[in-house]
């Protein structure tokens, strides 16, 4: 059994997107991104202290990916594999056995959700994970399609509001909305 407010051993925290490029001085800033750092790094110690399991997802794009404008996409380019935006946030202190989770690795598909054909919910059932933790970037795009994407694989999925940030606040009000509907557990 785990506890209903904390991060418990049997759990996953998932971090996603906390890359260089979606914060300060990026190519895709998101406003608040740095704020949310340090409780990152506070369920980061949580997650450690109750034996649970840490994933990192990060966009992982090639340089020609089908979401970059100059191919028509919405996004300007970013988190290009082994360019510096691609790396994770320099004050992340991510722990050493931490599953990095690759997405948008192909030019010709996109992956808005940690869980879209990356595996990660058959890593996390052979873990025994039962619960997961979300935080990182941003609310109402990648946050967002990661939350469905747990609860709709079965896994009772908790939000950190306070560690993660929306693209627009508006964004954010609608993505909040939509995954207490879907219920998703908002914590703070």
């Amino acid at each position: 059994m785990y506890d209903s407010d904390h991060i418990s051993s049997g759990d996953a925290l998932l971090i996603v997107d906390m890359q260089k490029d979606f914060c300060a001085g990026g190519a895709l800033p998101i406003e608040g991104s740095e704020e949310i750092v340090p409780r990152v790094n506070s369920l980061i110690e949580e997650a450690a202290r109750a034996g649970a399991a840490v994933f990192a997802s990060r966009d992982w794009h090639p340089r020609d990916h089908l979401s970059f404008v100059e191919q028509g996409g919405p996004w300007p380019r970013h988190c290009v594999q082994g360019a510096s935006g691609a790396d994770f946030h320099s004050t992340l202190c991510l722990p050493p056995n931490v599953v990095i989770v690759n997405k948008g690795d192909r030019s010709d598909s996109d992956q808005y959700s940690a869980f879209d054909r990356t595996g990660l919910d058959e890593d996390m059932r052979k873990r025994g994970v039962n619960r997961v933790w979300l935080c990182g970037l941003a609310l109402d795009v990648c946050v967002r399609a990661t939350a469905l994407d747990s609860v709709a694989a079965g896994f009772p999925t908790v939000l950190v509001t306070t560690a993660t940030a929306p693209v627009t606040a508006e964004g954010g009000a609608a993505a909040l909305k939509e995954l207490a509907r879907a219920g998703v557990r908002k914590e703070v």
